[in-house]
Formats: C-alpha cells, structure tokens, sequence
C-alpha cells in the first residue's frame, strides 16, 4: 500500500511539472509575438498635377477610301500597302479598251456631225438668198434655218458624248486624291473592279497630323466647363496641351492639343466624342492605332495619397489612420473622380499632419491593431511585410 501511495504522488508531481512547463512555454511564445513593422506616411498640403488618362483610337485626317468610278478589270496595281503616296499618284490602271473605244467611236460622230452641220449651213444661206429674193416662200427658208439648228444640236450631243467617253476612260487610271498612306490592297491583278463594290480598292490615309478620338462623360464635361459658367468653346480652348501614351507604353513626343468636343451627349453611352490634334512629321501614327490621351490636371493646397493606401467598402473608401498610441483606425474618407490610376485626391476625411499605412491596407492592415510604424520615405524598396495574423491588441 505504501508502495502504490508513492507511485501515485510521483505520477501527480510529473504531471503537474508538465503542466506547468507547458504553459510557461506557451506564454514566452505568446510574448514574442511580434508587432508588425508598416510603412506610414504624414500627409501634407501640397500642388501636384495627374494625368487622366481615356483611351483613343486614332484615325488620319483624312481616310480616303478609293473607289473606281467605272467598271473594269485591274490590268496594273502600281503600288505596294504601306507605301508613302503623293496627290495625283497612279495607284491603279483598269481595262482600257471599251473606254478607249467609246472615245473613238465619240470622235467618229463628231466628224459626221460636223459634216452634217456644213452642209445645213450651205443649205440654208442658200435658201436665204432665195427668200430675199421672193424666189421661195418663208416656209421653205425656215425649214432649211431648222434643220441647220437641228444639226448643230446633234453636233453638240456628240461633243458632250466624247467628253463622256473621255471622262471615263481617264477613271480608268485611278489616282490618289491627297498625300497619305496606302492601306490594303484586297484585290490584285486580273480582279473586277465596280463603283458598287463593297470593298474598296485601297485607302488612303492622310497622316500628316491625326486625330485622337476619345469619350468624356456628362460629369467630365460639367466639371470642363465649370457648371456651365463658361461656354464649351471657351473651355476647349483653354485646355492644356495633352499626351499621348501609346500601345506599347511609350510616350509620344510630340504634344497635341484638344480640338472639338461634340455638342450632342449620345444616349447610349452618356458620353461626347472629343477630337484631339497631333502632329505626325515621322508617320510614326497610323490609321486604327489604340493608345490613350493624358490630360492634365493642376490642383494647388490638396492631400495626395496612394490609391494603395486606401479600400473601399459598400461604395465607402477608407484610409488607415494610425492614431498616437500606434493603432490602426479605419477613416471614412472622400476623394475626387479625377485620378491618374495611382493617386487619390482627398477631399475630405483627413487632415494635415496624420499619419496613415501606405502598405499591407487589404491584408495585414485592419482596424484596431496596434503596429510599429516606420516611415515609408525610409523603408528600402521591396521591404517583407508582417504576417497577417501577427499582431494582437
């Protein structure tokens, strides 16, 4: 009995060692529990300019589509697509026989017309020498003076029809009606070419300068022209030179300005189509080309923050405030529409001097927890951010 007694108090002891080890463990592991390191900036009244940035489709200033004003087999195609092309260049030739023909068989009535005109002539004058002269009556004079006028009509309708078949055999060699660019080339030699076609022979694209469309919405255009205090006109001339930035996300070097902005709103889409000018002395631009144009906007005595810094819930948007006992309070706050995809203009909900977390807002960021801020404009670039779950009230 008292064997199993001493057995009993042993086990008790062990046990009781164990539990006691185990929750010392538990608290110096509870205690080293870091606090997370967040990167925080002081916001500051400032100037700053952003970009809004719409997307455009570009077109030349003028797209000619090349159509033939006859029909005809293309007999030669005289240049190649993408091929740089002066006003009055050959561009295609068509079959010329039956026009060339037409312009033959035109000039051959001419001649017998003329024929037919001089010998109404001759008849006349001499059936008026016969009238002066009472020898014939008037009726026969004026029957003569008619068929004279009679043939110098038909000699008119066959110079207007040379002239037609003139006209059409020169529409056989189509020509380029400006300086520009040549686009596709669909049908080749041998093809049939027709005033009806659907498809044109080619086009050609003025691209001197360009023009960048672009959509701004009602609300864009209520805030260009102040609420209407100012006149759609006045404000497009005011406008800023503008940038383009292009498909590959290049910067165009040359500015271009704000040309029109269309006075209708279409219904469908809330939106007017603006027209902005671009120089384009190297043919760098192209007909069909895709980018988006950046305009400026100066703001003078605004907080500027970081899209980054901030979350939106329920069509509210937040900023993580970090109070003076270096906890996290989630602030209601509201920016400008206008934004260049990186930064925020607040218009209200902070004030100068507060400190906010510029990082980790989405997933360590939360409010309510206590952090160790450390000053953004000193963290290194690429810095590790705190486990989520790392921070405990």
């Amino acid at each position: 009995m008292k064997l199993n007694s001493a057995k009993t108090v042993g086990t008790s002891l062990i046990a009781g060692v164990a539990v006691v080890l185990a929750s010392c463990g538990g608290g110096q592991q509870q205690q080293q529990m870091p606090v997370p390191q967040i990167a925080t900036m002081t916001v500051e009244y400032g100037n700053s300019e952003l970009e809004s940035a719409y997307p455009v489709t570009i077109k030349g200033r003028t797209d000619i589509a090349i159509r033939p004003q006859v029909s005809g087999f293309i007999t030669k195609v005289h240049v190649d697509e993408g091929q740089q092309v002066r006003k009055g260049q050959v561009l295609f030739t068509l079959d010329q026989v039956q026009y060339q023909a037409a312009v033959d068989a035109a000039q051959a009535a001419i001649r017998v017309a003329e024929s037919a005109v001089n010998t109404a002539q001759l008849t006349a004058d001499n059936k008026r020498r016969l009238y002066d002269k009472n020898i014939i009556s008037e009726y026969e004079w004026q029957m003569a003076d008619n068929q004279l006028k009679q043939a110098k009509a038909q000699l008119a309708s066959a110079n207007a029809q040379l002239v037609t078949a003139q006209k059409n055999l020169a529409y056989t060699v189509v020509t380029a009606p400006s300086d520009g660019v040549i686009g596709s080339i669909p049908n080749r030699e041998g093809s049939l070419a027709s005033p009806s076609s659907m498809e044109p022979l080619t086009t050609v694209s003025d691209n001197s300068e360009v023009y960048a469309y672009f959509s701004l919405n009602e609300k864009d255009i209520l805030g260009m022209t102040d609420n209407g205090a100012r006149s759609l006109s006045s404000s497009v001339d005011a406008m800023p030179p503008v940038s383009l930035r292009l498909a590959n996300g290049e910067i165009y070097p040359e500015k271009g300005k704000v040309a029109t902005v269309s006075g209708v709103i279409d219904n469908t889409t809330g939106a007017a189509t603006v027209r902005a000018l671009f120089n384009n002395p190297s043919g760098m631009l192209r007909s069909g080309s895709t980018g988006s144009v950046l305009i400026p906007n100066s703001f003078e005595k605004v907080i500027i923050i970081p899209q980054s810094a901030t979350s939106e819930l329920q069509n509210i948007r937040f900023a993580y405030v970090v109070n003076d006992s270096n906890k996290i309070v989630a602030t209601p706050i509201q920016v400008s529409p206008i934004s260049d995809g990186k930064n925020f203009i607040v218009v209200s909900g902070l004030e100068a001097g507060q400190r906010i977390a510029v990082e980790g807002v989405g997933t360590s960021v939360r409010d309510g927890i206590t952090i160790q801020p450390v000053d953004a404009s000193t963290q290194p670039q690429g810095a590790p951010q705190a486990a989520p779950d790392a921070a405990k009230e």
